[in-house]
C-alpha cells in the first residue's frame, strides 16, 4: 500500500510538472518577445523581450534571458523591428476642418502617435485634444498652440480659402498680453509667433511665454532678423522662414527695405503683403549668401537651442512633387472626396506651372540649410504642415524623414527627430519618445529595418498605443473605414 501511495505521488507531480510551462506570468500583461529594437539615441538591441503593462514599458530584457509562461499574451517579433511611435511635429486641425475627423485614424494607421497642432481657432483644436485625452489608447496625444499670434495686417484672417482663420491679428501690446494670459488660462502647450508682428510684439510674446513656462516658435517676423529673435527667445523656428534672409552679405539693407514695405503695406491684406515682400527678397537673399555670414547665424541658434522644423516635404515640394505620384495620390483614397478631387484638380494645374531655376535652386539652399544646420549641432524635430499643400496626414511624415536623409541625416538621426526630440521638446523625455522601462508603451512593429533603408519606416506590421495593440488586420479595417466614408 506504501508502494502504491508513493508511485501515485511520483505520477501526479511529473503531471503537473509537464503541465505547467513554470514560466513567468504577467497578469494582463503584452509581451513582445525576440524583436530588434530600434534605440534613437543608440542604435539596434537584437533579440529582446518587451513587457507592456498598464499602458507602459514594465522592462526589457535579452530573451535569452527571460523564461516566459505560454500563458502571456505573446508577440513573436522575430526578424521585426520595434520603434518608438512617431511624433508630426508641424499639423494643422483646422486649416481643412472637413478632414479634421479623418486625422487621427490617418496617423495611428502611420505609426504617428503623437502631434504637435502649430496654429488654428483655439475651440476648433482644443477639442481634439479633449478627445486624446479622454481616449488616450485610441487616439494620438495632441499638443496646440491655439491661434497663431500675428500682427496687423494678419496673414490667416479667413480672407480667402488658401488663408483660413488660424491667426488673430493683435494691434495693441494690451491685446497682445489679454491673448497669450487667455490662452494660457485654456491650457496650451507652447505658443506660436508669426510674420507681421513687430519687434515690440514680439518680444513681449518670447518675455511672456519664457514667465508662463511656455516654449515660443513661430516665423521669425519680417521685422526682426533671425539672431535678434532668437536672442529675444525664440525656442524654435518653423520652415527656416526668413533664415535665407539673414544669410545674405546684404542681411541689414534687406532688414531696412523690410520695415519700410511693411509700413508703407500696413493696409494691405496681409497674405499679399507678406508674399510680395517674400517675391522681392527672397530670391536676392539666395544670390547675395554669404557663408560666413551663414556660420554667424547658425552659431547664435546652436548657442540659444534655437531648434529648427524645416517641413522639408512642404518647402521642396514644388521642385520634388512626390503628390504627382499614383502611390502618393492612393493615399488620397483615405480623405474626404470633395477634398480629394480638390487636389487632384489642384495638382493637374501645378504640373502645367514650370520649375524655374530659382525655384530649383532655392529648393537645393533648404535641403543644403538642413544639413548644415544638422552639422552645427542644432536640434531638429520632423514636422509636416499637413493638410497644406496635398499633404496627406500620417503618410507625409514619412517623406519627411526621407527629406531628412536627403539633406544629411543618418537614418536613425531622422528617426530621433521624430521621437526622442519632440518628447524633449516638452520636457516629456522621461516618459515617450524611446523604448526604456517606464516609458509609455507607443510603439511600432516593422517588418523592415529602418536603419537600413528610411523608406522601411513605413513597412508597418502593427501600432501600439499607450499599450493598445493594433495588429494589421486592426490597421487594415481602420483604412478601410476611412476610403469608405
Amino acid at each position: 500500500m506504501k508502494k502504491i501511495s508513493i508511485s501515485l505521488f511520483i505520477f501526479t507531480s511529473l503531471f503537473f510538472l509537464a503541465c505547467s510551462d513554470s514560466g513567468i506570468i504577467f497578469k494582463d500583461g503584452l509581451i513582445i518577445e525576440n524583436i530588434s529594437i530600434i534605440d534613437p539615441e543608440i542604435g539596434i538591441k537584437d533579440n529582446q523581450t518587451v513587457v507592456i503593462q498598464n499602458g507602459k514599458i514594465l522592462q526589457i530584457t535579452p530573451t535569452k534571458d527571460l523564461r516566459l509562461s505560454k500563458t502571456n499574451t505573446i508577440i513573436d517579433g522575430t526578424g521585426k523591428y520595434l520603434m518608438p511611435g512617431l511624433w508630426d511635429a508641424h499639423i494643422h486641425f483646422s486649416y481643412i476642418k472637413e478632414l479634421a475627423p479623418n486625422m487621427f485614424d490617418l496617423f495611428l494607421a502611420n505609426g504617428i502617435t503623437s502631434v504637435r497642432d502649430t496654429g488654428g481657432d483655439i475651440d476648433f483644436v482644443n477639442k481634439w485634444k479633449e478627445k486624446s485625452l479622454s481616449d488616450p489608447k485610441n487616439t494620438p496625444r495632441v499638443m496646440i498652440a491655439g491661434p497663431l499670434l500675428d500682427g496687423m495686417p494678419n496673414v490667416y484672417d479667413g480672407s480667402d480659402p488658401g488663408h483660413p482663420p488660424l491667426s488673430v491679428g493683435l494691434q495693441s501690446q494690451e491685446d497682445l498680453i489679454n491673448e497669450v494670459n487667455e490662452l494660457d488660462s485654456l491650457g496650451v502647450d507652447f505658443l506660436k509667433a508669426y510674420e507681421m508682428l513687430t519687434s515690440e510684439q514680439f518680444k513681449t510674446i518670447a518675455s511672456l511665454g519664457k514667465e508662463k513656462g511656455l516654449k515660443v516658435t513661430g516665423h521669425v517676423p519680417l521685422s526682426m532678423d533671425v539672431i535678434s529673435a532668437s536672442n529675444a527667445g525664440l525656442n524654435s523656428m518653423e520652415h527656416l522662414r526668413n533664415l535665407e534672409l539673414s544669410c545674405a552679405s546684404n542681411s541689414d539693407e534687406l532688414l531696412q527695405e523690410r520695415r519700410e514695405l511693411l509700413l508703407l503695406g500696413r493696409d494691405d491684406k496681409g497674405a499679399a503683403l507678406r508674399s510680395s515682400i517674400h517675391n522681392k527678397q527672397r530670391e536676392t537673399a539666395i544670390k547675395n549668401y554669404d557663408k560666413n555670414k551663414a556660420k554667424e547665424v547658425l552659431s547664435v541658434l546652436a548657442k540659444n537651442d534655437t531648434w529648427q522644423i524645416p517641413t522639408l516635404a512642404l518647402s521642396t515640394g514644388f521642385v520634388k512633387r512626390h503628390f504627382d505620384k499614383a502611390e502618393w495620390q492612393e493615399s488620397f483614397n483615405y480623405i474626404p472626396k470633395e477634398i480629394a478631387k480638390n487636389w487632384l484638380e489642384s495638382i493637374d494645374k501645378i504640373n502645367q506651372m514650370e520649375i524655374t531655376p530659382f525655384r530649383q535652386e532655392y529648393s537645393d539652399w533648404l535641403i543644403a540649410m538642413t544639413g548644415n544646420i544638422h552639422n552645427t549641432g542644432i536640434e531638429i524635430m520632423a514636422g509636416t504642415d499637413t493638410p497644406i499643400f496635398f499633404l496627406t496626414p500620417g503618410r507625409s511624415l514619412h517623406q519627411e524623414l526621407v527629406m531628412l536623409v536627403e539633406a544629411g541625416l543618418t537614418p536613425l538621426e531622422a528617426i530621433k527627430t521624430a521621437t526622442v526630440n519632440p518628447s524633449k521638446y516638452f520636457n516629456l523625455e522621461k516618459e515617450l519618445g524611446n523604448i526604456k522601462k517606464d516609458h509609455w508603451a507607443d510603439l511600432i512593429i516593422l517588418d523592415a529595418n529602418p536603419l537600413e533603408d528610411i523608406n522601411n519606416t513605413r513597412s508597418i506590421n502593427a501600432v501600439i498605443k499607450q499599450g493598445n495593440y493594433f495588429d494589421k488586420a486592426a490597421l487594415d479595417e481602420m483604412m478601410k473605414q476611412l476610403k469608405e466614408k
